[in-house]
């Protein structure tokens, strides 16, 4: 196994049937297109201790398409980490786009900042420390940013999923994409509670309760992607 499939299985957030599969996918799909400044990236991000935290790739591969797809321009991103899903949003929108980006650790941010510098994107970054809330209450009060938003990308914690998604409803545009991360919660949330590991169980209450409200949600339409940790895209419809 070379260094590439050592990284990859070391982290993997592959929800197919077999390590192999995913890895094929990856190798065939992902990493031959994948920006050089992104492989950078996730390889720095591959020694974090909390490395299962970075977008996946394949994930990441589609987020770029939706990105192109709408001609997003002002996106929201709540949860950073080192900054993978962040660099491919800030590379892949205009010159003049702009990325409210929000995560309580600087400190991990400041992991990928020397990447997101060398691909001269950082100001398409406003990166705002805190808890996620407060600040889009506060981009609320502002008229101008309301239907404000092309697009959001959500990874923090799943306790607030609902809260944000309240919020974002009002901010993205109709007609703008939200995505959220880890909807599939390691595949637990299609394990009985009994046979689900301990570590997993909160979040996979958590995540169950998000999916089930967002399923009835008629202002979005939504499609649940498998990919990486499984990805729920959501369109405003109104």
């Amino acid at each position: 196994m070379d260094n590439e499939k050592k990284r990859s299985a070391s982290f993997s957030k592959g929800l197919l049937q077999s390590g192999e599969l995913y890895q094929y996918v990856l190798e065939t799909n992902v990493y031959p297109r994948e920006p050089e400044l992104l492989k950078e990236l996730r390889d720095m991000t591959a020694t974090h201790p909390r490395a299962i935290m970075a977008t996946a790739p394949d994930a990441g591969q589609l987020i770029a398409m939706l990105l192109k797809l709408i001609n997003a321009k002002r996106t929201i991103e709540v949860g950073v980490f080192t900054g993978y899903s962040l660099l491919l949003t800030a590379l892949t929108i205009p010159e003049d786009g702009k990325i409210v980006a929000i995560d309580m650790n600087r400190e991990a941010y400041e992991i990928g900042l020397p990447v997101i510098r060398k691909a001269s994107v950082e100001n398409k970054i406003e990166f705002i420390e805190s808890e996620a809330l407060p600040v889009l209450d506060q981009l609320l009060e502002d008229p101008g940013n309301e239907n404000g938003f092309d697009f959001a990308f959500i990874d923090a914690d799943k306790i607030n999923y609902w809260k944000y998604h309240e919020r974002l409803m009002k901010l993205v545009k109709v007609g703008g994409i939200v995505v959220y991360d880890n909807t599939l919660w390691s595949g637990s949330v299609a394990m009985p509670e009994e046979c689900t590991p301990e570590i997993l169980r909160e979040g996979r209450q958590r995540t169950l309760e998000f999916n089930k409200l967002l399923a009835a949600d008629p202002r979005v339409e939504i499609s649940l992607a498998p990919l990486g940790d499984g990805i729920t895209i959501c369109r405003r419809m109104h």
